[in-house]
This record gives C-alpha cells, structure tokens and sequence, in this order.
C-alpha cells in the first residue's frame, strides 16, 4: 500500500507543477498593425493652395498640425512655431497608413552653423501632399 500511496501522491505532485507550470505561461500578443509607406511630395510655399497659407499664417507662432483636403488631394501640415534665428529644416521620417490612420512622423532639425543663422525668428513648417485618404491622421514628432 505505501509503493501505490506513492506513486498516487507522485501522480498528484506532477498534476499540481504541471497545472501551475502551464497556466503561469501565455502567449503574449503584442499587437503591431502593419505599416503601408505613402508617397507625398513635399510641397514649396508657391504650390500650394492659398487656403493652407492663410491657414499657416494664423497659427505659426505656436506649434501645429493639420491636415487639409482638397478635391483628391491631401495636404498634412505641421509647423514648430517660432525658432530663435533661421536655419531650421524638417525631416520627414515616416509617412505610413494602417488599417485605422495615417502617421507623418517628423523631425525638426536646427541650423547647421553660425552662417545659417540669422537675427530674425523663424516659423519652421512642412507641408506634404498626398493622394486622398478618409483615414484619421497622426501626428508625431
């Protein structure tokens, strides 16, 4: 009786590890949605659409974003309100869609020298166009 006690009481030890073992452990999903890059074209002051530079003249002292639709264009603007001096460029990093929004991710990038700096204060933005999209939009910096 004591060899079939054992091997009960074994059994039952294995069940117990087994059952803690397997439920402390999980299959852990990390929920990465997947990136579609964009093409744009990043737009100079003279091409772009009168409404948008009213737009950035209302609101360049601060920081800003939007994003602004025209027939089937798209223009995403961002701005890094007022700059102590010039030379300041934007970086575009990332222009992607998900299944649920748009992402620009940018970069503001400060003068490269003393001789790109000028005494005035500058209102560094971006405006980049892109085919339309009804996809909500996410800034990032």
């Amino acid at each position: 009786m004591r060899k079939s006690m054992k091997k009960i009481s074994l059994g039952i030890l294995a069940a117990v590890v087994l059952i803690v073992g397997l439920s402390s452990c999980g299959i852990i999903k990390i929920d990465r949605e997947e990136k579609q890059k964009l093409d744009y074209t990043v737009v100079k002051e003279e091409d772009m659409p009168r409404e948008i530079q009213a737009l950035i003249e209302e609101r360049k002292e601060q920081e800003f974003q939007m994003a602004y639709q025209s027939g089937n264009e798209l223009y995403l603007v961002k701005g890094y309100g007022q700059q102590e001096g010039g030379g300041y460029s934007i970086q575009v990093e990332a222009l992607s869609m998900t299944e649920n929004a748009l992402e620009l991710k940018t970069k503001l990038l400060g003068p490269s020298g003393e001789e790109d700096q000028s005494p005035e204060p500058s209102y560094p933005y971006i405006v980049i166009k892109m085919e339309y999209r009804d996809l909500p939009v996410r800034f990032q910096s």
